[in-house]
């Protein structure tokens, strides 16, 4: 199977999935938030953009919701109806945004979704205990269907998933303190970050709709994919996206001297542009202020940042990037074929692959 890039069609039949997650996922997710401690609940609220600062209700623009789509989107692949695979639904969905509360933190980002972040406007220790409650809710929400064979063996493959993002959590921030990062480091982290949680929604959607052990291997495999690809168009993002799009400053990544993958792959293209990066790369980097706890900048000098977004493209650094996101669609689509689909949800599935991958926001 070969990669075709998105059609409109495409875009649409994607949009289509997104916009039928959010009517069955939507009320499930808010009536679980709203189980929690009042206290806690407010932050998550305003950080799911349902409220403002001050517990008003909100029309802030919401996550794309991908995580969730893909479990209902798998559980309908393999035979199943999407609603009853809300709860593994409404647990990826939770423990996908414990983790952007705690990466605003630790980045040091002031900005997600077009608004201030949660760690800015109700503090630090307010932002880590809801993500910390959102991460603990997600099992209960996970194991709240007494009698259900799948209950145990998906838990346990949600919390493996966790500790893998967390695991890769920690080795992306080892690498600031790195002078340099291999790009098989590099690869292997994303895997842990960002693609063990999209194979594990994969796989949960297939697992509660009772798929074979193949198909739901073959879609695993196929979020796991895909996790890599959206990670690498997320990093394309970070140096060359539109702010006014992405609803984060331009040059962030690039600002604080994230290894990211384009980073990483011109920092390895042994070029002269290569060494002009390294060279720069090593001068100025995060400040102490209050940017964040970490000590990390989410802005920097327009001028830097452009400057240094130009040697990592002149290094090849974005022509890498894209072609391997394109070589992980390629992959995802491919196991998407062997798990032999039913065919409205494959149709969604492939389009929501190539979304992700070219995406803009």
């Amino acid at each position: 199977m070969t990669t075709v890039p998105d059609t409109g069609s495409d875009r649409r039949t994607a949009l289509a999935a997104l916009r039928e997650t959010r009517v069955l996922l939507d009320p499930a997710l808010r009536a679980s938030v709203h189980e929690l401690p009042a206290p806690v609940a407010r932050v998550a609220s305003y950080h799911f953009g349902w409220t403002d600062r001050d517990g008003r209700p909100s029309d802030a623009p919401a996550g794309k919701a991908l995580r969730p789509a893909l479990v209902l989107g798998c559980a309908a692949a393999v035979g199943g109806r999407p609603e009853d695979a809300l709860a593994p639904a409404v647990a990826v969905e939770l423990v996908h945004n414990f983790s952007l509360l705690h990466d605003d933190i630790l980045d040091g980002d002031t900005t997600r979704r077009h608004r201030a972040t949660a760690w800015t406007v109700f503090g630090t220790a307010s932002a880590l205990l809801a993500g910390d409650a959102l991460l603990v809710h997600a099992g209960r929400v996970l194991t709240g269907q007494p009698g259900r064979l799948a209950t145990a063996t998906g838990l346990r493959w949600l919390s493996e998933a966790t500790t893998r993002l967390i695991e890769g959590e920690q080795t992306d921030i080892s690498f600031e303190e790195r002078e340099h990062v291999t790009l098989v480091e590099c690869l292997a982290m994303t895997e842990r970050k960002t693609a063990a949680l999209l194979a594990c929604a994969c796989a949960l959607g297939a697992l509660w709709a009772g798929g074979s052990a193949d198909r739901t291997e073959a879609l695993r495999r196929f979020g796991s994919h895909l996790g890599m690809a959206f990670q690498l168009a997320d990093d394309l993002l970070g140096i060359w996206g539109d702010p006014a799009v992405t609803g984060k400053p331009a040059g962030a990544d690039l600002a604080s001297r994230k290894k990211s993958l384009p980073v990483v792959a011109a920092l390895d293209s042994g070029t002269p542009a290569a060494r002009r990066l390294a060279e720069a790369y090593g001068k100025g980097g995060p400040e102490p202020g209050p940017a964040g706890p970490a000590g990390r900048r989410a802005e920097g000098d327009p001028a830097e940042t452009a400057h240094l977004a130009a040697l990592v493209e002149e290094a090849g650094g974005r022509a890498w990037a894209e072609r391997a996101a394109e070589e992980e669609l390629r992959l995802a689509l491919e196991c998407l074929a062997a798990a032999e689909p039913a065919p409205g949800a494959a149709e969604s599935l492939a389009a929501l692959a190539r979304l992700a991958c070219h995406r803009d926001r």
